[in-house]
């Protein structure tokens, strides 16, 4: 594991990979990209980013890290999770293509696109106030939406009209946008002091 100062994964697989690393930079946060499980291994906390959540899925299997993913997340590291990495991170999906998987984790039912089209795509502002004072710039593309949670999880922000866009359980962060688009740096930085919170302990 990484020492005192958190060192940041972003699963490299499929995704917006470099606008998370680009928001990391911008917070001055170690990062290192994710591939295998002994570059999983290496990190204290994930960034499972955006993109399609159905070629995630299918390599994750093809490269052997489904199975290294649900271990550590079951044993209690951080993950953060962008649009299909929030879908990723559902314990359920309302409308999963046949034989899609999820890392689960979450305690929520997702619906994928639930905004429609890429054409559908909208900016709006939230108020998140667990994770910034400030209101946060969101920008959703193609974006699932939670459906249902459970009894363990905490809802951090809403749509004016109630839909659940961010949740957390424990140490598992998910989100229906996408903060590294916006450039707004609530939820990165939200998320890091998760992970340093968690690291404390170890290194008190």
């Amino acid at each position: 594991m990484a020492g005192s100062s958190p060192l940041i994964g972003v699963l490299a697989l499929q995704g917006d990979v470099r606008e998370h690393e680009r928001v990391l930079d911008t917070l001055g946060v170690s990062h290192t990209q994710v591939r295998t499980p002994a570059e999983l291994e290496t990190v204290d906390g994930l960034i499972i980013p955006g993109g399609e959540s159905t070629v995630i899925d299918k390599l994750t299997r093809i490269f052997a890290m489904r199975d290294p993913l649900r271990a550590r997340i079951s044993l209690g590291m951080p993950v953060f999770g962008t649009c299909a990495g929030l879908i990723m991170l559902s314990d359920r999906l309302s409308d999963a293509t046949h034989d899609q998987q999820t890392l689960g984790g979450l305690d929520v039912t997702v619906r994928r696109n639930a905004f429609g089209s890429q054409v559908e795509s909208f900016e709006t502002t939230l108020r998140a106030p667990e994770v910034s004072t400030d209101p946060v710039e969101a920008a959703f593309i193609r974006a699932p939406i939670v459906e249902q949670v459970g009894a363990d999880v905490r809802v951090l922000a809403t749509l004016d009209d109630h839909r659940i866009v961010a949740v957390q359980q424990g140490n598992i962060v998910g989100i229906s946008f996408h903060p590294e688009i916006s450039g707004d740096l609530a939820f990165h930085r939200y998320f890091v002091g998760l992970v340093a919170d968690t690291l404390a302990p170890a290194h008190a």
